[in-house]
Formats: C-alpha cells, structure tokens, sequence
C-alpha cells in the first residue's frame, strides 16, 4: 500500500496542529494551512467594507442540564453585510454540505440571488425566536422592501447547553444587531457559538 506525499504531509499537520493549538490559540495560517490569497489587516470578516458583526452570550450555571435551569451555554451572532446603516440587498448564494441542520431564507436567496437581512447564528431551538426578532427590528427600523426572509442559520450546542429551556429571546437578538460593529471579531466560544466544540480538535 503506498500513501501519498499529500496524505502524508496532511497527517503531519494535524499533528502538529493538535501539539500547537493545545499549547496556544493559533490561527490557521500560523500552523502552515495553505490559503489562496492574502488576508485583511484583521484576518477577519469584516475586513470587508461595511461588514458589522455583533453577539450576545449567553453563560450561567454548572452542573447537570436540568430543562428551563441550565446550565446556559449559548448565544446569538448577527452579521450585517453592509452594517446597520445601509439595510440593502447583497449578492448572496448559499451551500450545504449535508443534509442537516437549518437555515431560513434559503429558498429566496436561491431563487432571487439576494441577501435582504442580516445573517444570524444561534442555537437550533432558537432560530424560530430569532427570525421573528429580525422581521421586528427590521420593521421598526423602516428597511427597504415589501417583506423579508431572514437568514438565521443553527449550532447544535445541546451537548454543553440546555437547549430545550429556550432561553434566547428577542431582546438576544435585538442586543446583538444593535451592537454589531466594525473591526475586530472575538473568536471562539462567543454568541451563536457558544455552546460549540469541536470534537477533540
């Protein structure tokens, strides 16, 4: 059986990856993950002009996960394409890798090429709560257009969260428009992502 140079080098990679990130956080790039193209000055997202992004986490409670007490793991992130300033239509297309999970909106970005709202994160149980919350900031902020399909897409993060207590509500994803900002994005365990791991990597 031979093994490739490329599987090989990979291999090696994740090694060193998995030695180094347990050491000290890393970005990608630092650990030799070959990218096309040169970042940003933050290596961020919103080194793209206009981009804002905002979240709210949500954290209390230890112990077991007890329906409606915790412990609270969660959160949720609003990316606002063109910030929240100028609330017009973007280019937009859209992928899934698999089969499952969620994300509302899809349907119009597929079938008009556009993106109307802002781009929200939370965990599975919430993205209904956050839908309605962005049609309602978006009403009372006059947006353009007749109508809107938000775009709230889920984290599954029941295993470090209790997800069945609901306990994202409106003024979450209220909280997380209004202070979405330019400039530099704290990564990690922070509002739609809060409860995420990544499963020994």
């Amino acid at each position: 059986m031979t093994i490739s140079r490329e599987v090989l080098r990979a291999a090696a990679l994740l090694v060193t990856t998995l030695s180094v990130a347990s050491a000290q956080k890393s970005r990608a790039r630092q650990l030799g993950v070959p990218f096309d193209g040169t970042p940003g000055a933050l290596n961020a997202i919103t080194d793209v002009a206009g981009v804002e992004v905002g979240y709210v986490t949500l954290m209390r409670g230890d112990g077991q996960r007890v329906i409606g007490q915790g412990p609270v793991r969660t959160g949720v992130t609003a990316i606002l394409p063109r910030g929240k300033a100028m609330l017009e239509p973007v280019f937009a297309a859209f992928y899934a890798g698999n089969g499952n999970g969620d994300m509302t909106g899809t349907h119009w970005i597929e079938e008009t090429g556009v993106l109307e709202t802002p781009v929200m994160i939370t965990n599975t149980l919430s993205v209904g709560t956050v839908r309605d919350a962005v049609v309602d900031w978006m009403v009372k902020r006059n947006a353009p257009g007749p109508f809107w399909y938000p775009v709230v897409t889920e984290t599954s993060d029941g295993g470090l969260n209790d997800m069945k207590g609901l306990h994202v509500k409106p003024e979450h994803a209220f909280q997380a428009l209004e202070n979405a900002k330019g400039g530099a994005v704290a990564e990690g365990n922070v509002g739609g992502g809060t409860g995420m791991n990544c499963n020994g990597f």
